[in-house]
């Protein structure tokens, strides 16, 4: 650790601040009083100002060495703290001889200091910081990449996201802009009047999605855990219990495989509205995302990957087993036939278990025909009963639920449906998602008794939606991957060198 040859003369530099000029390299105590954007504002009156300076105001800024030039006598520096940067000015006229040329051999680029000075313009017009006194208070051992060809391997800016956000500042402001857009989901919901709440992560039954658990063990209790795969049992149990409109944001943990779009843990929000049904969440999310874009200063036509995407409203709307021919290019005789729509999947190389009901084939074939083509907009809706266990059956035919899937830029966005009230139905279906798994779907839920009682005291009609929040960051920031909207994302651990 610290063994190369520039961190070793950087040590050796912090020692000599230590030892010779009796300044403690990692300080505590800031007397910062401006930041940088605060500065550049404040003097601002300097180019109307005969001399443009003024030394009798001071301030104190402090923050990280982006640039440093030496010029003999005197010495530039770029500051940046994270509302900006800015450029100081280091002279000996006005440090001690001494001072100044242990200083200015001392610094690097990476450190933090701090500057007392005033403000004046440059020959060059720039509001500057000239610098009464500095120091440095924290003394950087790492060497930063150079600024001109930054960070250009994606894993090391994966691994070491602290180091990305140094040095690229698009990476820094895809995440303020994330922020942003979690901080104004929870203000559209809360302005709803819905209550955010919180439920457990640990859950003694892997339910709420068809998804492959991460499994964990409560020593207390003795009892294995899964750390969750959606809130959704839960927030329904509330339901029950009398709220009537909750939402949670918070993370979802799913043992699959990684990509563009999957990371194992990934944040949603899901929120659950009694007396609603799903056309009024269908507009519920129209209203969201427009009420996002508008915040974000976005038109409704964005790009994406190069890619223009409508984001009027209203969104489009197809049934699913239509989507199979209109967009999926699938025969419509064959939409309801096991065999033909396997034998279309064989013919794309797709592996395909050929004990699974039509429902799950029909799903299959979704995926690799219809989903990629749906770039603007989509609501897909009135899904096969089978892939859709906690959703209501549609009144007219008991063989779809009531549900939609949300999809933008060929990714799902958003699932939502009328909830399965009914405890009887539900017992059901969760003993068809056994028998599921035990014909080889590892991702079908486990009966779960509790939630099934808890809808045995009612539970009024209800309409309940998740949205991902990482790819709907990934759409707004356009951003190609996951990887690229999580601070730090899921890797594979690297060896340790020796």
């Amino acid at each position: 650790m610290f063994d190369n040859q520039y961190e070793q003369q950087k040590i050796e530099k912090s020692l000599t601040l230590k030892n010779e000029l009796k300044s403690f390299p990692y300080k505590q105590n800031s007397k910062r009083d401006t930041t940088t954007k605060e500065f550049l504002e404040k003097n601002k009156y300097l180019f109307d100002k005969e001399g443009r300076r003024n030394e009798d105001e001071k301030f104190t800024i402090a923050g990280r060495v982006k640039l440093y030039r030496v010029m003999g006598k005197a010495s530039f520096l770029k500051i940046e703290d994270e509302s900006g940067i800015l450029q100081a000015y280091i002279s000996r006229d006005n440090l001690t001889d001494g001072y100044y040329n242990i200083i200015k051999k001392l610094i690097d680029i990476g450190d933090f200091v701090e500057i007392i000075g005033y403000g004046f313009i440059t020959q060059k017009d720039e509001i500057t910081i000239y610098a009464d006194n500095i120091e440095i208070i924290t003394k950087s051992i790492c060497t930063l990449p150079e600024k001109f060809h930054g960070i250009t391997d994606k894993e090391l800016r994966y691994r070491q996201r602290y180091l990305d956000l140094i040095m690229n500042e698009g990476s820094k402001n895809i995440f303020k802009t994330r922020s942003k857009i979690i901080t104004e989901i929870r203000n559209f919901f809360n302005d709803m009047g819905c209550m955010e709440v919180e439920t457990p992560m640990m859950h003694d039954i892997a339910g709420g999605a068809n998804a492959k658990p991460f499994i964990t063990h409560h020593n207390a209790l003795g009892v294995d855990k899964y750390l969750r795969i959606a809130p959704e049992l839960y927030l329904k149990r509330l339901i029950v219990g009398g709220f009537e409109s909750v939402f949670e944001i918070n993370r979802n943990f799913r043992n699959e495989g990684m990509d563009a779009t999957h990371n194992p843990e990934f944040t949603m929000i899901e929120f659950y509205l009694a007396y609603k049904n799903y056309n009024d969440l269908m507009k519920i999310t129209e209203s969201l995302i427009s009420f996002l874009l508008e915040k974000l200063n976005k038109k409704d036509i964005i790009t994406y990957q190069e890619e223009e995407i409508n984001m009027q409203t209203p969104f489009k709307r197809i049934k699913y087993i239509d989507s199979l021919y209109e967009i999926g290019g699938l025969d419509k005789n064959i939409i309801n036939d096991k065999d033909a729509i396997i034998g279309a999947l064989k013919k794309k190389d797709i592996d395909v278990n050929e004990k699974l009901s039509l429902g799950y084939i029909q799903a299959e074939a979704f995926d690799v025909f219809v989903e990629d083509k749906l770039r603007n907009p989509t609501f897909v809706t009135d899904f096969p009963v089978e892939i859709s266990p906690l959703a209501r059956r549609n009144d007219d035919d008991d063989s779809i639920v009531d549900r939609f899937e949300l999809f933008i830029a060929g990714k799902e966005i958003a699932n939502g449906f009328n909830e399965l009230n009914d405890p009887l139905d539900q017992y059901e279906r969760f003993k068809s998602q056994v028998d599921a798994k035990e014909l080889g779907d590892g991702e079908a839920h486990d009966m779960d008794d509790d939630y099934v009682k808890a809808l045995g005291f009612g539970m009024p009609p209800t309409a309940g939606e998740g949205i991902g929040i990482d790819r709907l960051v990934m759409l707004l920031t356009d951003a190609h991957s996951i990887r690229d909207v999580l601070l730090f994302p899921s890797m594979k651990p690297q060896q340790p060198t020796i």
